[in-house]
């Protein structure tokens, strides 16, 4: 039986699929500063502004559809969407490059319900130009920057960062 020994360029692969799939935790900052006006059209042609979700803790999300981290975190923040709408929590989903027909039409046939947009100039003045993808902010009722995700969004990691910004903000 002939032994199996691999080429230099089957080890690169593997090494490059295993730190894809294994990639290092998200960092995770904590910020306490107020969001700047900001605004977008939603791909359904809504407008929505950042005054528009006062009194809920939102999650802006940034990705891209050809992000393999952007699409393995959807369903994550669907599931905790899903779980936690119902006591005042928002998702607004920003592409960084796909006009709004193509990111309309990419939600409905993934099944995803939250709101989406395209990226603008009062998104970017906002949040900072994201240029890496997934990037995340957590604002909390009053509309201040929470917290700043920088790679992919686990369950976990936003009870973590959520839920005691809901019990504030449900608080009398």
């Amino acid at each position: 039986m002939k032994k199996w020994t691999p080429s230099p360029l089957t080890l690169i692969l593997l090494g490059l699929i295993a730190w894809l799939w294994f990639r290092p935790p998200a960092d995770v900052s904590d910020e306490d500063q107020p969001t700047p006006p900001w605004g977008v059209t939603l791909t359904d042609g809504r407008a929505l502004t950042g005054h528009d979700l006062r009194g809920k803790v939102v999650l802006v999300n940034f990705w891209a559809t050809w992000c393999p981290y952007c699409r393995k975190e959807k369903p994550v923040i669907d599931d905790f969407w899903k779980d936690y709408r119902n006591r005042g929590f928002e998702v607004v989903s920003i592409s960084v490059d796909d006009p709004p027909e193509k990111i309309g039409a990419w939600m409905r046939d993934k099944g995803y319900d939250f709101m989406a947009a395209p990226t603008n100039a009062s998104v970017a003045a906002a949040f900072g130009n994201v240029t890496s993808v997934p990037t995340s902010f957590i604002l909390d009722a009053d509309g201040n920057i929470r917290h700043r995700i920088g790679g992919q969004v686990h369950y976990p990691r936003l009870v973590k960062l959520v839920t005691p910004l809901l019990e504030k903000s449900a608080a009398p």
